[in-house]
């Protein structure tokens, strides 16, 4: 398994896995994931095996959080122990980091209730534990997991902060909410 940063190459599949993956009310714009990867601020990377792009990882970075912004499985890889192999493969490169992500609340009744609770699993299997916050981005509220201590609001704030640009700023509400 390998883990390498997005080329150009890459960008029909992965906002392809992208689109598919995430539901509208939590993809940011595809442009803006490169551009902020580009100016430094964001890891992008393409998940390989055996030559094959199978997935792909998007993580924020500050100071020592690694903020695990999208993660996403090819539908077809599914199911085979690759996303294990690579959360466990991300949580090694940044095991310097407190490594944290957001996800559905699988608590909550929802549509796709049976599915929120097997991701938890799957994060849990994989050494992630919950954290003792929601986070509020735009107008979705997750839970979140991590591993290493909690991340405190003012700490995601500043890792949004460096993260967002100034117009985005004003108008989407990025925060940590006590749960």
């Amino acid at each position: 398994m390998e883990l390498r940063k997005i080329q150009k190459s890459d960008y029909l599949y992965i906002r392809s896995l992208y689109t598919q993956s995430f539901p509208d009310d939590e993809r940011a714009p595809f442009r803006l994931l490169r551009k902020r990867a580009e100016k430094g601020k964001a890891d992008f990377l393409v998940i390989c095996d055996k030559g094959k792009n199978i997935g792909m990882a998007y993580l924020v970075t500050y100071k020592d959080l690694a903020y695990l912004f999208y993660y996403a499985i090819d539908s077809s890889y599914r199911g085979k122990g690759y996303g294990t192999k690579a959360l466990k493969t991300i949580i090694e490169m940044y095991k310097d980091y407190r490594l944290f992500l957001a996800l559905e609340d699988w608590k909550e009744e929802s549509e796709n209730k049976e599915q929120r609770i097997k991701r938890h699993n799957f994060y849990l299997n994989c050494g992630l534990h919950d954290l003792p916050y929601k986070l509020k981005e735009a107008t979705v509220v997750f839970s979140i997991m991590g591993i290493g201590s909690a991340v405190e609001p003012e700490e995601y704030k500043a890792l949004m902060n460096r993260y967002v640009t100034f117009p985005m700023k004003l108008f989407v509400d990025f925060r940590i909410i006590k749960d």
